[in-house]
């Protein structure tokens, strides 16, 4: 019968040696769980032929490009008896690269030519800071760029005036924005796809199926945002755009001769005089003028045709007295409102101004960004 050699045995010196990792990474690895205790005989640690292996193991997969936190969990599954490929397949899924951007060297003479050939450590040291730029060690006049998009954005808003400072800020508040939309983005995949691949150590197959689903789902996050991004630019750049014009346009002269009903005697003016009746529903109706943005008297017209343009504006003034009225007495008993105004009046004659939801809908626009005519322009009745 032949003798089994016996089991190979090795200080921590040799087993240092043999594997090309040092005393202080073993004793790290055992510290963090990678690495198994040695057996303890006397005053000695005796390694044995596993730890050799696990060392391999662990050099291996730090090569590819895992950190210590992924390679702990792949040799648990090892040792719980699951197929490790399967399992190194789906952790390289999801630890690989979630772009086709390459990185980029870039020498600080380019560098500083990029954004206007002026020198900024300030600028410098906080782009290395948010990773935008990495240092090249043993390199002082080189660095490395990890997404030469990114830093390519930042070199046309310098140029078109943004301060390097504003950049910088901007591009902390963005990226809190975008890992919150990651995170929700991984909550709902998990929620929806993968959860019957986490109630259990995975096998070999089901890891495999997982890393496919990876695979299959990593750019429908990135097509998400695109769409949506470029659905909001499109709706809050042209509301900007007629925001700012409006504001810029120069005031009309005003024409105090000219109401709704005169509708053909020319432009609008700026503000117009609208005689129009009290509802008939108050018995104390009288004609008054009262003088309205010439811009809502178009917008009323174009609604409703200016023969029915008085009339609408007194409806819609009536209705909104009733509203306030109806909040005032859900807030706890407040005076209903006069149809005629909003309020008492003061010593001076004037009216208090509306306060709350109502002074949302006095300044024309609601909390929720449309205005009374945007609203109804879904209604087939041309009523809010």
């Amino acid at each position: 019968m032949t003798e089994q050699p016996p089991p190979a045995e090795y200080r921590i010196e040799d087993l240092a040696h043999l594997s090309g990792a040092t005393v202080r990474t073993i004793r790290a690895y055992q510290d963090r769980g990678l690495l198994p205790r040695p057996e303890r005989r006397g005053r000695a640690n005796v390694y044995g032929e596993p730890h050799l292996t696990r060392l391999r193991q662990i050099a291996g997969l730090l090569d590819r490009g895992y950190t210590l936190a992924s390679i702990k969990e792949l040799l648990q599954a090892w040792d719980a008896g699951l197929d490790l490929g399967g399992v190194l397949g789906l952790v390289a899924e999801i630890d690989g690269p979630w772009t086709d951007e390459e990185p980029s060297r870039l020498s600080r003479t380019e560098l500083d030519a990029a954004f206007g050939g002026t020198s900024d450590e300030t600028a410098i040291a906080e782009a290395v800071e948010l990773g935008v730029l990495e240092r090249v060690p043993g390199r002082h006049d080189e660095f490395l760029v990890p997404s030469p998009q990114e830093l390519a954005v930042a070199a046309e808003l310098h140029s078109a005036g943004v301060p390097l400072r504003a950049i910088s800020g901007h591009l902390r508040e963005v990226r809190g924005q975008v890992e919150h939309i990651a995170a929700r983005f991984l909550d709902f995949t998990t929620e929806h796809v993968f959860q019957p691949f986490l109630d259990h150590p995975p096998t070999g197959a089901e890891a495999a199926e997982a890393a496919a689903l990876v695979r299959r789902l990593r750019p429908l996050a990135q097509q998400t945002i695109d769409a949506e991004l470029a659905r909001a630019m499109r709706t809050l750049a042209t509301r900007y755009l007629r925001h700012h014009l409006s504001d810029a346009r120069p005031a009309e002269p005003q024409r105090p001769t000219e109401g709704v009903a005169g509708a053909a005697a020319g432009p609008p003016a700026a503000v117009e005089p609208v005689s129009a009746p009290r509802p008939e529903t108050d018995p104390a109706a009288v004609r008054e003028e009262v003088l309205l943005p010439a811009d809502a008297v178009r917008a009323v017209r174009a609604l409703v045709g200016p023969e029915n343009a008085a009339a609408f504006i007194a409806a819609a003034a009536h209705r909104e007295v009733q509203a306030r009225t109806m909040d005032a007495l859900a807030a706890g008993g407040s005076r209903p409102a006069r149809s005629g105004g909003t309020g008492p009046a003061s010593a001076d004659g004037s009216r208090p101004a509306p306060s709350g939801a109502a002074a949302g809908t006095a300044g024309g626009r609601r909390a929720d960004g449309l205005s009374a005519q945007e609203d109804r322009r879904g209604h087939p009745d041309g009523q809010p």
